[in-house]
């Protein structure tokens, strides 16, 4: 079916053209298509651009934004005038409210809603505040104009901020279910292995004063011991995927939050939860109180501090056990009863050996150049040259001097050193687990470590700009949410949420008036967007986004 023009001469010699609406049918007689009339429009220069419109208009409901818009412009005559009115940010929503649809949040959130028959866009605002978290963290006052002018949200262009504080009540009254469901959603889209989970804790200051009973002073992470505080714990699964969060008060002490993380995790169906800690962290006090209370650790050990389970380590003879490219360990059992049990495991990375070989052969040819050059010095010039080698920081450790007074390199120190290259200790008080479990799960220590640190930087988990513990709690579990997005993104692309984030800022969205039709349009995606997206299993977005 087609628009064309035929043209037929007068007799006076005078051309008419008239516009018609046909299509081609088969003449089994002649044995070609021929050209079928369905509707007469009338001579051209007589032609109703106005009916054409409507019609154009209505077949246009069944055509895809970008068919519509091309249509439209092909009946317009001469070149439709195009008024261009904003641009905003898209790709990083965009590839977010995917993901939110992909892990069934919404969803879980709407099931909820329609039982309580709240009517504001409650799940639209808490997904606005997450993407938020991720995108460009700001107080919730600031979120609405975020909203309104610097992002396109589909169905929530603009928003009160009491329909946030309303959603964030919503929120803390459901938290618990919800995040039992959440979790549940995403470790069943994902095939997480929820087996094993390791558990650590941060703690996030506020510049104000003011206690509460959730803000109280207690031992600082973040070296502010001089201000309130509140302690956040997260549990993360092998993959580094969040599984829950606590917050407790300020002055709750690391030992004191296991009993609680015990009880919270009972009928989640999980696996044991094992917690990590490095090496300045605990104390023997500590580690056998925590397994008093049920809990089992791992926990990084000093190899340098010279303790006879360090120097066991080391001196045990034996295979290494490949754990994966590059990390071996082996174990020393060093027995114990109850909760003095023990099992060292010694960790030898290659490539850290290789680096800190490298390192420490640099260091060596640098001291003998500069040994050659105090050798050349005399009187006052060499005392000055010798005493400065011999106090350094880095380099004096690795000479000694000799009775006549002279300089050399210590080879006995080099090579002792040399022992640790590549190599840590780690300690655990579970008999079942495996070798591997037990590596991996102290490398998941970093993981976590780089959640906390994602929750107060990238995220900016502070400054929090709330003064009410509920609210407070609230911020912490929409700024967890934002985590999980960001930390399976990560997991899935193997790039930092911060990178992925800074690409998909450059997918801009552009809106203009075409012919009194609102026209959004999107960036021509790059590469790399593409390849996010792929990775995510997110279809690309259509260069027209919408018309209306």
């Amino acid at each position: 079916m087609y628009i064309r023009q035929i043209s037929r001469k007068n007799k006076d010699g005078s051309k008419v053209t008239y516009v018609q609406l046909a299509h081609n049918e088969r003449n089994p007689k002649k044995g070609f298509a021929v050209a079928k009339v369905l509707y007469n429009f009338g001579r051209v220069e007589e032609l109703d651009i106005e009916q054409l419109k409507r019609l154009v208009g209505s077949i246009s409901r069944f055509l895809s934004p970008e068919d519509a818009l091309a249509a439209k412009a092909a009946i317009n005559l001469g070149v439709p005038e195009v008024k261009f009115t904003s641009c905003r940010s898209f790709g990083g929503i965009y590839l977010l409210a995917a993901l939110w649809q992909q892990l069934h949040l919404e969803k879980i959130l709407e099931k909820d809603l329609q039982l309580s028959k709240i009517q504001v866009p409650i799940s639209k605002a808490v997904f606005a505040m997450v993407a938020n978290r991720c995108l460009a963290p700001s107080s919730k006052l600031a979120i609405t104009e975020w909203i309104k002018h610097d992002v396109h949200i589909p169905g929530l262009e603009d928003v009160d901020v009491q329909v946030l504080y309303r959603a964030m009540d919503y929120l803390l009254e459901r938290q618990e279910q919800l995040e039992k469901e959440i979790f549940w959603s995403i470790s069943t889209l994902l095939n997480l292995e929820v087996d094993l989970l390791f558990f650590d804790t941060t703690s996030t200051y506020f510049e104000t004063e003011s206690p509460t009973e959730l803000k109280k002073r207690g031992y600082s992470k973040d070296k502010r011991a001089d201000l309130p505080q509140v302690v956040i714990g997260l549990a993360v699964n092998r993959d580094g995927i969040p599984v829950k969060h606590w917050v407790f008060p300020g002055n709750t002490a690391d030992m004191n939050t296991i009993e609680k993380v015990k009880k919270d995790l009972v009928g989640w169906q999980l696996g044991r939860c094992i917690f990590v800690h490095d090496a300045g962290m605990t104390s023997e006090d500590n580690l056998q109180y925590l397994q008093r209370a049920g809990g089992h650790y791992i926990v990084g050990r000093k190899l340098k501090n010279g303790e006879p389970a360090a120097e066991l380590a080391l001196a045990r003879k034996g295979p290494y056990t490949e754990i994966r490219e590059h990390l071996s360990a082996r174990e020393v059992s060093l027995g114990g009863d109850g909760e003095k049990r023990k099992r060292l495991v010694l960790v030898r990375n290659t490539e850290e050996e290789k680096k800190q070989l490298l390192v420490r052969q640099q260091i060596v040819e640098t001291i003998e150049k500069k040994l050659e050059e105090i050798n050349r010095h005399r009187g006052q010039a060499h005392t000055k040259a010798t005493c400065a080698l011999k106090s350094h920081a880095v380099y004096g450790k690795y000479v000694k001097e000799l009775q006549d007074g002279r300089l050399k390199v210590d080879k006995g120190k080099v090579a002792d050193e040399s022992r640790y290259d590549g190599k840590f200790l780690i300690e655990t008080s579970d008999d079942t687990l495996s070798l591997q479990d037990i590596v991996l799960g102290y490398k998941q220590l970093n993981d976590v470590e780089q959640a906390f640190r994602t929750l107060k930087t990238t995220l900016q988990l502070r400054p929090n700009y709330h003064s009410k513990d509920e609210r407070i709690r609230c911020h912490i579990f929409l700024c967890f949410l934002a985590l999980v997005m960001a930390r399976i993104v990560e997991h899935k692309t193997g790039a930092s949420w911060r990178s992925v984030r800074q690409e998909m800022g450059r997918m801009q969205i552009g809106q203009f008036v075409m012919d009194r039709k609102k026209v959004s349009q999107l960036t021509e995606p790059t590469e790399r967007q593409k390849l996010f997206l792929k990775q995510l299993g997110i279809k690309e977005p259509g260069s027209i986004v919408d018309i209306r």
